[in-house]
């Protein structure tokens, strides 16, 4: 059975997790809300019986894969897994305007958050913060503007798993590529974002 408008068939405990998602979502306060859901997402990932499909423990050779766990129709919020397989990571992107809310099922993420410096239309000057590694049970978010980073499995030989709330379906982001000569430089490419179903 598909959930409400899109996503993979369903697994054990999500209405459990999609309850308390909602439930954490009953606030007009933005920062609150994405604090809250940040909670949830911890407990969800202790909580066994919470227990992901199947399918995401299966990784994908050429790229980390995105798979639709849920759409809320009420909220518009999606629940993303990702599935990233030895060395697997993503490019330096934003989150085209929308909090997010991510933790670590499985393994260990590296995220490296990064911070506008300018913005010059098409080019812009981003520099790296410290490098964080998360490790199961770990769980943060990024609210606009603060949404540029990149994430990656730390690991040479397992694969990690995590689980992304968006604020609505993330379709699309802002790929920011190393431009020659400019120190910190970054030209934008916008990206669709596709999710994998099998």
């Amino acid at each position: 059975m598909i959930s409400e408008a899109t996503g993979t068939s369903g697994f054990s405990g999500r209405e459990r997790l999609v309850a308390a998602i909602d439930a954490a979502l009953a606030t007009a306060d933005v920062a609150t809300a994405v604090a809250r859901v940040e909670q949830v997402l911890r407990q969800a990932i202790a909580d066994p019986a919470i227990v992901l499909p199947d399918c995401v423990h299966e990784p994908i050779s050429d790229h980390y894969a995105r798979r639709e766990l849920y759409r809320s129709a009420r909220h518009g919020y999606s629940i993303i897994a990702m599935t990233w397989g030895p060395g697997q990571g993503t490019p330096l992107h934003d989150h085209d305007g929308l909090w997010c809310v991510e933790g670590v099922w499985q393994g260990t993420l590296r995220i490296t958050p990064y911070r506008l410096c300018e913005d010059h239309g098409d080019i812009a000057r981003l520099q790296p913060l410290a490098a964080v590694d998360g490790a199961r049970g770990s769980a943060g978010n990024l609210i606009p503007p603060d949404e540029f980073h990149v994430l990656c499995n730390a690991s040479d030989d397992e694969i990690a798993i995590s689980v992304h709330v968006y604020q609505g379906p993330m379709e699309h982001c802002t790929v920011f590529v190393p431009e020659p000569g400019i120190a910190d430089g970054y030209r934008r490419e916008r990206r669709v974002l596709q999710t994998d179903t099998r």
